[in-house]
């Protein structure tokens, strides 16, 4: 227990420490963002003693290692904050958190602090399947090719489909109807996800966490731990990265805003910056360092919000930012006689729950709540094909709330043809957000989840379950309306944000932004929709990442 201790207090002294007074006059590498890819992509690179390497993040403490102190009084004398705690995933939504969620930041639903989304979301870590790397990612980013970035993450990074460290499943309620339901009726094999991860259709099985010891893990307990001990890295919280500093094809530093301060870090020559960001920050940094639409340069230009940079620097690129995704997402509330919904509270949970997580990290607190995940595919008269994706929760949603219900989340995943694009809003910030056609903007994608929920439908009979929210004798053409209407159980933002920077016209196979020598793009944003939760597929692309911007250092 010792070594933990001592690497929670080295964070805390770091973290602390003021990052004006502390910060080195110039870096061989500057990671703008510490969510999972950030998190991987720095830590990778310092392995390199010879390299000095900050990580940027503009948020602030999370996991109890971190400093991390917002938690519930239940917690208190412990070392947990909300983070580390898996069942406090879905009190994000009941009881917000401004230390973690993103004020002002961004127009959309995200986190802003150690970890990103990681330290805030169900902690969901499925591998995508072969096909997605072999269909929709150029030479260089191949299945055979990432292959030793996905050893190398399992290697480095624990998870777990039975979470509870008693060894025991919670909630099973929701499976053992779903099982019946898919598997029984549906003909679904039941499966270990992660190690049939090629099976996508008519897959069914426990959901897998990146969750360790009863707690939630992810990159910033891995990677982030090791980081720390190395001389040469060094992370700086409370950091505000405005745009990239640059003369025509080379970045040169980053303007940063600490406590209403501005001031430039420098890079050294022949450094490198790797914007982490996500998906919607990463594009609107590019723009606001005078790479984008010319049209947005142009009005971002006349806010002063590019600096001094003249328009003859500009790289015009309509790609940032484009074929913004995000999974559409459906509730639909399903109620058996034998299912029992458990609602997760913030404080006050049940004092047997209490005591059996705070004594033997097991029990429903030990993981986020879903009992079972399923996968399908849908296949087109041409041949293209689009993935559908399910799971059921713990408890009902809206008017569906009774101790016999829990909501069924539907998402349409790969092969979807919608997108959009990072939209910035206006003046004085500027700040990101989606378009508002991400979702359903191609007719085909409402018809492919309609088309997977009416096949849903007719394997109810028998297994007890009654749809709530929806008819369950409802058409196809029927569910598609339904679907693509505003209610509160429809149209939802998942937040699974990817494929605004996508490689090969934003960014080329090394990462490295299009019309640049040393700046970078390494998250969500290259990552193409995937079969699955994107977070495992965006830390795979953090390592593979690491080999070729290595590789470009030497």
């Amino acid at each position: 227990m010792l070594l933990p201790l001592i690497l929670q207090l080295l964070f805390v002294i770091r973290l602390q420490a003021s990052p004006v007074r502390r910060q080195a006059t110039s870096y061989d590498v500057i990671v703008v963002g510490s969510g999972p890819a950030g998190v991987i992509i720095a830590s990778r690179l310092s392995e390199n003693s010879a390299r000095s390497v900050l990580l940027i993040e503009g948020g602030g403490p999370s996991y109890y290692v971190t400093g991390g102190r917002e938690r519930p009084q239940w917690l208190a004398g412990t070392s947990l904050s909300r983070v580390d705690v898996p069942g406090l995933y879905s009190t994000i939504y009941t009881n917000p958190s401004t230390n973690l969620l993103c004020q002002n930041k961004i127009r959309a639903y995200g986190a802003c602090t150690i970890g990103g989304n990681s330290a805030i979301n169900a902690g969901l870590f499925f591998e995508p399947p072969a096909s997605d790397f072999d269909k929709y990612f150029p030479t260089g980013w191949k299945h055979s090719e990432v292959s030793p970035a996905i050893t190398r993450l399992y290697q480095k990074q624990p998870s777990t489909n039975k979470p509870s460290m008693d060894g025991l499943y919670y909630q099973q309620s929701g499976y053992n109807v779903a099982k019946q339901w898919l598997v029984g009726n549906a003909n679904y094999t039941e499966l270990n996800i992660n190690a049939n991860s090629r099976r996508k259709t008519k897959a069914f099985g426990h959901p897998v966490y990146d969750y360790q010891n009863g707690q939630r893990s992810g990159p910033v307990i891995t990677y982030l731990q090791t980081a720390l001990t190395r001389s040469n890295f060094r992370l700086q919280s409370g950091t505000w990265v405005q745009r990239v500093v640059r003369t025509g094809n080379t970045a040169t530093g980053v303007v940063v805003n600490i406590n209403g301060a501005t001031s430039t870090i420098s890079l050294k020559p022949n450094g490198r910056i790797i914007l982490s960001g996500g998906a919607l920050k990463s594009p609107e940094l590019l723009m606001k360092s005078g790479i984008g639409d010319p049209a947005v340069l142009t009005t971002l230009s006349a806010a002063n919000q590019l600096g001094s940079l003249p328009s003859s620097q500009w790289i015009n690129n309509t790609a940032v930012g484009a074929g913004l995704f995000d999974n559409p997402n459906t509730f639909i509330e399903m109620s058996a006689p034998t299912i029992q919904a458990y609602n997760y509270v913030y404080e006050n949970p049940p004092q047997a729950d209490q005591d059996l997580y705070l004594t033997k990290r097991a029990g429903n607190y030990a993981f986020a709540g879903g009992s079972c995940s399923f996968w399908d595919t849908i296949t087109h008269a041409d041949g293209t094909v689009a993935g559908v994706q399910g799971g059921l929760g713990n408890a009902g949603y809206q008017d569906y709330t009774n101790a016999m219900t829990v909501t069924m989340n539907i998402y349409g995943t790969s092969g979807l043809k919608s997108s959009g694009r990072v939209v910035l809003g206006g003046g004085p910030d500027y700040l990101p957000g989606p378009s508002g056609d991400v979702y359903y903007s191609n007719p085909q994608d409402a018809l492919d989840i309609a088309t997977f929920i009416r096949r849903l439908f007719d394997a109810l009979p028998g297994t007890g379950l009654t749809p709530l929210n929806l008819d369950p004798a409802s058409t196809v053409s029927q569910i598609v309306s339904y679907i693509t209407s505003w209610t509160p159980y429809t149209r939802g933002q998942v937040n699974h944000w990817s494929s605004s920077c996508r490689i090969g016209s934003c960014v080329d196979r090394n990462t490295t932004v299009i019309g640049m020598k040393n700046l970078h793009v390494v998250d969500a944003s290259i990552v193409a929709p995937l079969s699955v939760n994107p977070q495992m597929g965006v830390m795979i692309a953090a390592e593979r990442a690491w080999e070729l911007i290595g590789a470009l250092m030497g």
